[in-house]
C-alpha cells in the first residue's frame, strides 16, 4: 500500500496529515492532470472538531483509484510508493487532488 500524506486539514479524516480511513477513493476517471483528480472520500470537518484531531492514523492506506490515465494506476489500485492528497482549504471533494498523479499515456 502507498504511504499517504494529506494536507486537507478541513477533512474530518485528517489526523496530523495522515488519513484515519483504511482505504480511500481517488476520483477522476478522465483526468489528464492532477487538478482533474479528487479525493472522493473527503468529508468536510464541521464545528470545532479541530480540537478532536487526536487519535490514530496509519500512513499506509489502500487507495482505490479511478484515474485510469495515471501511470501508478494498476487495475484501479494505486501503486505509487507515496502519494500526497492536497487541498488545504477544501470544503468539498472537488477542491482536493491527488498531487502524485502522473499521466502515463
Amino acid at each position: 500500500m502507498p504511504e499517504l500524506k494529506c494536507t486537507v486539514q478541513t477533512c474530518r479524516h485528517n489526523k496530523n496529515f495522515l488519513c484515519d480511513l483504511d482505504k480511500i477513493q481517488v476520483g477522476g476517471s478522465n483526468a489528464k492532470r492532477a487538478g482533474e483528480t479528487c479525493c472522493d472520500s473527503f468529508q468536510e470537518r464541521h464545528g470545532d472538531t479541530y480540537s478532536n484531531v487526536a487519535g490514530e492514523a496509519d500512513p499506509a492506506t489502500d487507495i482505490h483509484c479511478e484515474a485510469k490515465e495515471c501511470k501508478y494506476n494498476e487495475q484501479c489500485k494505486c501503486h505509487a510508493g507515496k502519494i500526497s492528497v492536497e487541498g488545504s482549504n477544501a470544503c468539498r471533494c472537488e477542491s482536493t487532488e491527488c498531487a502524485t498523479f502522473k499521466c502515463g499515456y
